[in-house]
């Protein structure tokens, strides 16, 4: 396609009759790429690309386009429409995807990122690329260029995604150059792979990090050399993202593991010969702490109130129990010597979710946050109980959940800290949470 000959001859065109070229954004190879409008109420920004019908993967990037059509994920760029167009005597192919402000590559020539900027970035491009291979796609094309910001979400672009395995083509020779650095080593000779993904991954976040991409060449066997100058944890990632042989290469799974190491294990060194002993360990402090809560509550209750109904020598331990057993999903009250009382919400505070990553919810994205509340009813701590399955979701959650304030919870008429579990469901109507105490 003739670059000059599409920013002076086709802006102004109107492709199947309802996207207007509005401008030229870039092109390449495989085609170019121009502003359009979706039109409606309220008049939305796209983004079109055109590639030649007759080129000789052309129909595989329709059949592609078709068949994602259904993808859908918060950190992915969405696919609109596609089809057939003529202009003049040009037969084209054309989809209409989100539209971006900015992209990393854009960024890079300025100045490298810094550590904390590549650590959120990362999150949602793993995120994407986890939720792609999971759907038995591979992206293909992960560089600088293809991750991009809309309304300030990090996406990834889809204009050309691949199917793993069967669908999966080795790409053509003439379109190896054009991404040495980017492309891996073994997607010249066999299909693609969520591996090819991994050696982009670590190709990239070198060049986030330092302006450039790893040395390496192409034609030994050598691996890429990982600068010195990355700090860890990226030099590891990077290091184990580029080995050649993509089956000693890193799965996402173990790039998420060393960016969110897994605490929940009482002791990591074994996991088959301490699970059972630290469970029972577990069990035998909880009982010994509710026997001790029970008998000073049974002392509390005869010195103070004796319950002059029941028969002499009688007692009803029950509602002392029912009060203090944390697990009861029966709400707390105070009883006749004031035990405990639950605390309330004082002020809850909802997320500010963008139009634009809530109508990219499918369903509904759960979030449920475990809330640390002082003596004051002030949050004190947030930790995930379950992050959801996106990072940029869980983190509106957790920046809302820590401007909540509550009515401390009371024992024995005095204020002490608790603990709440807030559970926020994101969708595209709106954002709910539901909050329940879980101990005073």
């Amino acid at each position: 396609m003739n670059t000059s000959a599409t920013r002076s001859d086709w802006v102004g065109r109107v492709i199947d009759g309802r996207f207007t070229l509005l401008k030229w954004l870039g092109g390449s190879a495989s085609g170019d790429v121009f502003l359009t409008e979706l039109r409606g109420p309220q008049p939305q920004k796209a983004a079109i690309k055109l590639i030649p019908a007759d080129a000789a993967d052309a129909e595989a990037y329709l059949a592609t386009w078709v068949a994602t059509t259904t993808l859908s994920h918060p950190h992915l760029m969405r696919l609109f429409h596609t089809g057939r167009c003529q202009i003049n005597a040009t037969r084209l192919l054309y989809a209409v995807m989100e539209y971006a402000e900015e992209d990393l590559s854009e960024i890079l020539p300025e100045r490298p990122l810094t550590p904390s900027e590549a650590r959120e970035m990362l999150d949602p491009v793993l995120d994407a690329l986890s939720y792609l291979h999971e759907k038995g796609f591979v992206h293909g094309h992960l560089k600088p260029s293809n991750i991009m910001v809309v309304d300030n979400v990090v996406k990834l672009s889809r204009g050309s995604l691949h199917g793993a395995g069967g669908l999966g083509k080795p790409l053509p020779e003439s379109r190896v150059p054009a991404q040495r650095f980017y492309d891996a080593p073994e997607i010249a000779t066999e299909t693609i792979s969520p591996a090819a993904d991994v050696w982009s991954l670590g190709v990239t976040l070198v060049e986030a990090l330092t302006q450039h991409p790893p040395v390496w060449d192409r034609t030994t066997n050598r691996e890429p050399i990982v600068p010195e100058s990355i700090p860890q944890p990226f030099a590891d990632i990077a290091r184990e993202c580029l080995r050649s042989d993509p089956a000693r290469r890193w799965t996402l799974s173990q790039v998420k593991g060393l960016l969110e190491p897994t605490p929940s294990l009482p002791n990591p060194r074994s996991k088959i010969d301490r699970t059972a002993p630290g469970k029972l360990g577990m069990t035998a402090l909880i009982a010994a702490a509710l026997v001790l809560l029970v008998v000073v509550a049974g002392l509390k209750l005869r010195s103070h109130h004796p319950e002059p109904s029941l028969p002499s020598g009688k007692q009803q331990p029950a509602p002392s129990i029912a009060a203090l057993l944390p697990q009861s999903p029966a709400p707390r009250t105070q009883t006749s010597a004031g035990v405990a009382m639950k605390g309330a919400v004082a002020e809850r505070v909802l997320p500010n979710v963008p139009r634009s990553a809530s109508s990219t919810i499918q369903g509904k994205v759960k979030v449920r946050l475990r809330v640390t509340v002082d003596r004051s009813g002030a949050v004190s701590n947030v930790t995930f109980e379950s992050p959801g399955p996106s990072k940029y979701f869980a983190n509106l959650a957790l920046q809302a959940a820590r401007q909540w304030k509550f009515k401390p919870a009371q024992v024995d008429g005095h204020a002490v800290p608790s603990v709440w579990i807030l559970r926020f469901q994101f969708g595209q109507p709106g954002t709910e949470v539901t909050p329940v105490e879980a101990s005073p």
